[in-house]
């Protein structure tokens, strides 16, 4: 029996949700609770962090390429191969984060005044840089051992220890930002040690439960001694897995040039309606994620029909999902919207966006199950070419053509984020129908099978 039998998609769906929700709330409590401190702190951490979110990208390549192949090597039997990719990984992404981390800190002013931060901000932003920059490769940790663990089917412990990171992440910051008892006010400087204390204090508690959970299946001799196979197949994956990431990051941040040049209420527009949107692709992020696990594990045991309904039926659910519930927000967007502002300019548009959201969502759907799934099955390529392709040819033309050329503003973003969404998505779900990816399994010959086969 192989480990995907052992496991449903509910079961490994619901604490990624769960996890995934918890992280865009982290991200934010840092700004909304230090928006009772300083407005002008808010803006020194939202600046520091945007260039923070573009270097834990590129420390996802190996935690994605390995979190695939050991559930490919797990669905084949092969607890040590998993083991020592395991290990490989932990180690590649330290070595490459404390090098990032090392830049950081020694480079921090010099990167915000590529920013061209104003001076007032600069004090703020570089002792946030200096604290949470400097110790970033905690997060790569954090990101290479949750991916490890989910893949071993252990997903409700990377969300367990997500919820114990918030609660220690928002007490910390209550008594650095308010001060309770008579204790010293911190600011910003407080708020990045309690961050990184709160991701510190997580990776710790991962690290302990990997070695409790696969403790008898991690060669730590891997950790300083790579194998060549592992690690040309983790940089195959992970490589263009982060390169479409910063692509799709580059191109948002191109989108929202566009947007600055609308002016301040289509930008605070943008910025409600995208924030409601994720609580509505949320599902189907989760429901991609578990269908990677599921399909490596599938691929690695050979039950090649197996993943391919799983990916046919798991895109169907998570269509279902994300076009109701974006038409529940569209219904509620006068009460959602009103939650940030009485505007009325903004009022209006957001509903009509969150109208289009509803076109848009079941489009989002495809990519995020199918994608995943493509990867999971090893084919890792397409995907990246076919993004980068549309999202620069397709989402950013089409929304500076009807957005900016023909003036039709946020509604013509949107309509070329839906042209995208849906192109790829057909163009992913094509891909899948045509079984390519039956030959791109990384998954190394059993060698101990092998020769007993030679010897019979």
């Amino acid at each position: 029996m192989t480990q995907a039998k052992k496991m449903t998609l509910f079961a490994l769906t619901w604490p990624i949700f769960i996890e995934v929700l918890l992280h865009m709330l982290m991200g934010n409590a840092d700004t909304l609770m230090l928006s009772q401190y300083s407005d002008d702190a808010v803006a020194a951490v939202g600046v520091s962090n945007q260039i923070l979110s573009v270097v834990i990208v590129m420390f996802g390549f190996v935690a994605t390429g390995a979190a695939i192949l050991v559930a490919q090597n797990l669905g084949a039997g092969q607890k040590k191969e998993a083991g020592s990719i395991s290990v490989t990984s932990i180690s590649v992404n330290l070595w490459f984060s404390l090098l990032l981390s090392f830049g950081l800190f020694i480079f921090s002013e010099q990167i915000l005044n590529v920013m061209d931060l104003p001076s007032s901000l600069m004090g703020d932003a570089m002792d946030y840089m200096n604290i949470v920059g400097g110790l970033i490769f905690v997060q790569a940790m954090l990101m290479t051992i949750g991916a490890l663990l989910r893949s071993y089917g252990h997903t409700k412990d990377p969300m367990y220890v997500t919820i114990g990171m918030n609660i220690l992440n928002v007490i910390g910051n209550y008594f650095v930002i308010f001060g309770p008892f008579g204790l010293p006010v911190f600011g910003v400087e407080g708020v990045a040690y309690v961050t990184a204390i709160s991701r510190a204090s997580g990776f710790l508690v991962l690290l302990l439960l990997m070695i409790k959970r696969v403790s008898g299946n991690l060669p730590w001799r891997s950790f300083y001694h790579y194998e060549k196979a592992h690690l040309k197949n983790l940089l195959h994956i992970g490589v263009p897995s982060a390169g479409e990431q910063l692509s799709y990051n580059a191109s948002q941040m191109a989108i929202t040039y566009f947007v600055a040049q609308m002016g301040a209420t289509a930008i605070t527009t943008k910025v409600y309606a995208q924030n409601l949107m994720m609580f509505i692709f949320l599902c189907s992020i989760a429901i991609g994620q578990g269908t990677q696990i599921l399909i490596g594990h599938h691929i690695g045991a050979k039950e090649t029909e197996k993943a391919y309904r799983q990916c046919i039926r798991s895109l169907q659910l998570a269509i279902v999902i994300s076009l109701s519930v974006a038409i529940v927000f569209y219904f509620s967007s006068d009460f959602l919207l009103g939650l940030f502002t009485d505007d009325p300019a903004i009022l209006t548009t957001g509903g009509l966006l969150l109208l289009l959201t509803v076109l848009l969502e079941p489009g989002r759907a495809f990519n995020l199950v199918v994608i995943n799934s493509l990867r999971a099955a090893g084919d890792v390529r397409f995907p990246v070419i076919v993004g980068i392709l549309s999202m620069w040819g397709i989402q950013v033309t089409i929304a500076w053509i009807f957005g900016i050329h023909y003036a039709y503003g946020l509604i013509g973003i949107w309509i070329g984020f839906i042209i995208d969404e849906w192109l790829r998505g057909i163009l992913m779900l094509r891909r899948w129908k045509s079984r390519i990816w039956l030959k791109k399994s990384f998954v190394m010959p059993n060698k101990k099978a092998h020769s007993q086969a030679n010897t019979s």
